[in-house]
This record gives C-alpha cells, sequence and structure tokens, in this order.
C-alpha cells in the first residue's frame, strides 16, 4: 500500500472515505475530527494536508486540510479523487464584499469568479466556476433544518490574500474599481479555493460545494480579521449536507 499513497496528501486508495471536507488551515482540520467524527483517527499528516477519518451519524466521512490558495487545494482534490474520494465541500473562511454581511454570518457559493491562476490551467477563463447543484441544495437544506441564517450566491477567489487591499498594490485605483465591480455585480465575498476546486470537481466528474464563514469585514480594510471562525453551524451543516446526498 506504501507504493500506492499519493505523493502530496500521503493516502492510498481506501484510506479515507469518499465523502471529504476540505478546511485550510490543518489545524481546524484535527479539530473537526475531534469535535464532529466519532471515533477519529489520523490517515495522514504530510505537508499543507493533514487528513482524518470517522463516522458522523454512522456515516464514513473524512477532512483533508488543503493549505491555503488554489494551487494546493487542487493538488489535494486531484489527490483525493485518485483515491476513491466523490464529494467535498469546502468549509473554510471568507472575507466580506456584500456590505450587508456581517462577521459570523454563513454563506454558501453557488458559483464563483474565477480570479485565480490555477483554474486557468486546466479550462479557458470563459468556463464558468460552478459549485454541484445537489451539494448547492443540500447545504441550503441543511442549513434551512438547523435554523441557521445563510446567504447562497456567487463568491470570488483570488491567489494573494492582500491585493485585495488597494494601497498594498502597485495601482490602488484599479484595484478599487476592481472591488467595486464585484460589489456592483452581488458577488457577496471573497476567498482563496473554490474556483480552483469547483473546476477540478466538474472535470473529473465528482461533487464539490463550499460553504464559509465571514471573518473579514469592509473589502479594502487592512484589519479586517475579526476573531476565530466558529465551527458549529458550519462543520455540521456540511456534514449534514453530505451525509444527506450519501442516503
Amino acid at each position: 500500500m506504501e507504493n500506492d499513497k499519493e505523493y502530496h496528501i500521503d493516502i492510498a486508495p481506501g484510506e479515507i472515505p469518499e465523502l471529504v471536507l476540505l478546511p485550510g488551515d490543518p489545524d481546524r482540520s484535527r479539530l473537526i475530527a475531534e469535535q464532529f467524527f466519532d471515533k477519529p483517527v489520523e490517515v495522514a499528516k504530510k505537508r499543507e494536508y493533514w487528513s482524518f477519518k470517522g463516522t458522523y451519524k454512522g456515516v464514513p466521512v473524512g477532512v483533508c486540510s488543503t493549505g491555503i490558495g488554489c494551487p494546493s487545494a487542487a493538488i489535494a482534490i486531484e489527490e483525493l479523487v485518485k483515491v476513491g474520494c466523490k464529494v467535498f465541500v469546502r468549509v473554510g473562511t471568507a472575507g466580506a464584499i456584500n456590505p450587508n454581511l456581517k462577521a459570523g454570518d454563513v454563506i454558501i457559493f453557488t458559483g464563483a469568479v474565477r480570479d485565480d491562476g490555477t483554474s486557468r490551467q486546466y479550462v479557458p477563463l470563459e468556463f464558468p466556476a460552478i459549485a454541484d447543484p445537489e451539494v448547492v441544495i443540500a447545504l441550503t437544506r441543511a442549513a434551512d433544518k438547523r435554523g441557521t441564517k445563510y446567504y447562497a450566491g456567487i463568491g470570488h477567489s483570488k491567489d494573494s490574500f492582500y491585493s485585495e487591499y488597494p494601497d498594498l498594490v502597485a495601482n490602488p485605483e484599479a484595484m478599487r474599481e476592481h472591488w467595486e465591480s464585484m460589489k456592483r455585480a452581488n458577488v457577496l465575498a471573497t476567498e482563496m479555493e473554490s474556483a480552483a476546486l469547483f473546476v477540478i470537481g466538474h472535470l473529473r466528474g465528482v461533487k464539490v460545494g463550499t460553504i464559509c464563514v465571514i471573518v473579514g469585514e469592509n473589502i479594502e480594510k487592512e484589519a479586517k480579521i475579526v476573531g476565530k471562525p466558529p465551527l458549529d453551524d458550519l462543520v455540521t451543516i456540511a456534514l449534514d449536507a453530505m451525509i444527506g446526498l450519501k442516503q
């Protein structure tokens, strides 16, 4: 089995369940397993990829961190697909673009603006980055059942976290106009992984969705991160949605 392990995630076929949560932070992967899985077991830990498996309401589930950004997230999902995983939900954090969003709000992406470089190396920019419709429906139903207020709509994926602050880029006015255009287009929030995950999921024939919690208000203000993200609603909704698809 050692020779069957994927190079970056260090996982072989059969070592992780078909249903997988994808947080960015490796330590969040551990917290999810400890707090939400029954009988959690570490699968592998290599580079930014820390994975665990267990059960949730009697259904086998897994979690694997992706690190920050589309390049590392693309490696994670590509290799997880190779070992047999079929349903993925990114559980992460995002910065608000819509001015009505506040820290702690839950958002479900129906698609993502492809403002990243990774997905462009797979398909032309005209190709949309769309969340799997069944996963979106499952997430909204799970949120409704839990009684969680949420927003569903288009998200935004970028490659550089600090490029969202106009004063830190070479052309501040152009960047301010960029974010204003996102607001005018009713884009909800910005993060760094979903566009690539959606594109690759479609190409590989697997189901991918994203649910995030807002941790940053007022895009363009450098002191934007507000506290640590609450996990209860985010992870419970994602897990309930995944096992609902399995049943």
